[in-house]
């Protein structure tokens, strides 16, 4: 492995919080309504009681688009066995969320749809469209967006939901959708289940049901096609606002910390057509690399980027990444560009090396982030793929900073930081909240566009764009000295016998306790609400902390093994457990 070579973003033992619950919220904005009839509403029967599978995982539904249409029951029956996502599946689904809604926080009926671009989209949206109205619900559809445009028209509209047709980083062939409460926020499991659960209900009560019969309501109440760009632009303009005042102005790119060539990677998705455009109207030299008529996520964008990932000049040049190949060298620590992933929630920058480059992660962001937001403590939530030194760190800065360790997903670094009771926040000034994950996925307080001194919480790749730029013009006393971090997938995995309940899981907790025991580790299990089928395992030693974590991916069927270890500790002894490791567990999960 190459030796990386220290930047400006190149340390602690970490505390465990659990997530708040989701409870009540009160709603705030005000939205133009609309007076146009629907047909009455009915009532789904309780779906509470026994277990039931769910369509949901880490973020949202995803499946690979098939614009066939099915049975209600077949349409189940692909989602699961195959991974196709059909827009039968859509239509069940919309007819589940309008039944359910009434449990969620908020008022009225009206939800909120927007989608990126991918080519079985209109069918998705149409379908879903149609499973919502004939229920009673009123749509709203704001056209082509990122995920966080959809999240900040939830509150613009006054909606009590909102929906995302998207599957982020994922190929063009598939799709999905993420949902979103009143307040913004993604749904808690419990919720997730319910939905699941009603559209299995409505499968079984209806297995023939043609996708036919719903036509009449595929089209939305309201289409405000070009509501998103207009409406994301300004709202990035006021956050450009609030982190200079918290973060310090734009000092221009003279004084070498952001590269006058500085490359922008919006992965064809929305923000390729007007980003670049708003920084540089901003002071911030740059250019967009992506093709706005593009293909989304294809060779480009941060799903193709590993927060430890490393290139040499010749690597880079070499590479099919659109952003990689078009970077040129630069002095070491210096910022020379970032990329979006396709639906604009996550960033990732890179930055020059002594030979070629690097992902600057979530991490080193977050720790820049609250280096330069100020003296004042911070409440601070990350992942449990976070480095394992970086509650340390934020500690360093000030002791009276809160640190939450959460579950993989932004909605669970959200949970983490809002209100005891789930709501939104109250503040004259943007407040001293931070959500982080490796990947790029970066929460902080947005200004409510309705309500003055509201915020909310939301994870958008522009703003961490921005908000990261303007931090990285102050100069800072300590360099952040990242641990090493390793992350390693089984392909393929069976992922239902990667449980908790398992002779596996046990037999290879036991493993791994032996031998944190013999390189002089203290071992201990860590639960994380959100991840039940988490083996979490952190040891602490007089030389440091070490974590070993397997989990089940919740978006693509595989199982990941991922070690982390604080600066110091040699990587040699982990890396042979991690080989072993993941021998046993693809032998055990791979294997028809």
């Amino acid at each position: 492995m190459r030796r990386r070579a220290r930047g400006r973003f190149s340390a602690g033992l970490q505390q465990r919080h659990e997530p708040r619950r989701d409870s009540g919220v009160q709603q705030h904005g005000v939205a133009k309504r609309h007076g146009l009839g629907h047909p009455r509403q009915r009532q789904c029967p309780p779906v509470r009681g026994e277990n039931v599978s769910c369509f949901f995982g880490t973020d949202g539904i995803r499946g690979e688009v098939s614009l066939e249409t099915p049975g209600n029951l077949e349409a189940v029956q692909r989602l699961e066995s195959g991974r196709t996502l059909t827009p039968t599946f859509m239509t069940m689904l919309g007819q589940s969320l309008a039944r359910l809604h009434e449990e969620w926080p908020g008022e009225g009926d009206t939800f909120v749809i927007g989608w990126d671009r991918r080519p079985g989209n209109a069918r998705l949206v149409a379908a879903l469209t149609a499973g919502l109205r004939c229920e009673g619900a009123r749509v709203v559809h704001i056209g082509e967006c990122a995920t966080p445009t959809l999240h900040h028209a939830v509150l613009s509209f006054a909606a009590r939901a909102g929906c995302m047709i998207t599957a982020s980083h994922n190929p063009v062939t598939d799709s999905g959708i993420k949902v979103f409460d009143a307040n913004g926020y993604k749904l808690p499991p419990q919720q997730e289940e319910n939905i699941s659960r009603a559209v299995r209900l409505l499968s079984h009560d209806e297995p023939e049901t043609a996708i036919s019969e719903h036509q009449p309501f595929s089209t939305p109440d309201v289409e405000e096609l070009n509501w998103g760009i207009t409406a994301h632009r300004a709202w990035l303009a006021n956050r450009w606002e609030g982190f200079s005042e918290r973060f310090g102005r734009w000092q221009g790119q003279e004084n070498g910390s952001v590269s006058p060539d500085f490359l922008i990677d919006s992965a064809c998705g929305f923000a390729s057509a007007w980003l670049s455009a708003f920084l540089n109207e901003h002071g911030v030299a740059c250019r967009e690399v992506s093709d706005p008529d593009g293909v989304l996520n294809d060779g480009c964008g941060a799903g193709d980027l590993s927060p430890t990932a490393t290139w040499t000049h010749e690597e880079a040049r070499a590479s099919s990444h659109a952003l990689l190949r078009q970077l040129t060298p630069a002095p070491a620590g210096q910022l020379v560009g970032a990329a979006l992933d396709g639906d604009g929630d996550r960033c990732l920058f890179i930055e020059a090396t002594e030979d070629g480059f690097a992902v600057v992660d979530g991490d080193a962001m977050g720790a820049l982030l609250l280096a330069a937001g100020g003296e004042q403590p911070w409440s601070f939530a990350a992942s449990i793929e976070s480095d394992v030194g970086l509650f340390g760190r934020a500690a360093n800065l000030n002791p009276d900073t809160v640190c939450t360790e959460t579950a993989v997903g932004d909605r669970w670094l959200s949970f983490a930081l809002r209100p005891e009771g789930g709501g939104l926040l109250s503040s004259d000034a943007m407040p001293s909240l931070c959500g982080i994950e490796d990947s790029g996925h970066i929460v902080l307080p947005a200004p409510h566009p309705q309500t003055a001194h509201v915020w909310s919480l939301v994870g958008d790749g522009a703003a961490t764009l921005c908000a990261v730029l303007l931090a990285s013009c102050k100069e800072l006393d300590t360099p952040y000295i990242r641990g090493w971090k390793q992350r390693r997938s089984i392909q393929d995995s069976h992922r239902e016998r990667w449980r908790a309940d398992t002779a596996l899981f046990a037999t290879t907790e036991q493993v791994i306790f032996q031998r944190m025991k013999h390189l002089g580790y203290a071992p201990k299990r860590r639960r994380i609400s959100g991840e039940e089928h988490l083996l979490l395992v952190h040891g602490t030693a007089p030389n440091g902390a070490a974590s070993i974590g397997i989990r089940n991916s919740g978006t693509q069927a595989k199982t990941s093994l991922s070690v982390r270890l604080s600066v110091g500790v040699d990587p040699k002894p982990f890396e042979q457990l991690m080989d072993e490791l993941v021998q046993k567990l693809t032998a055990a999960l791979t294997t028809p």
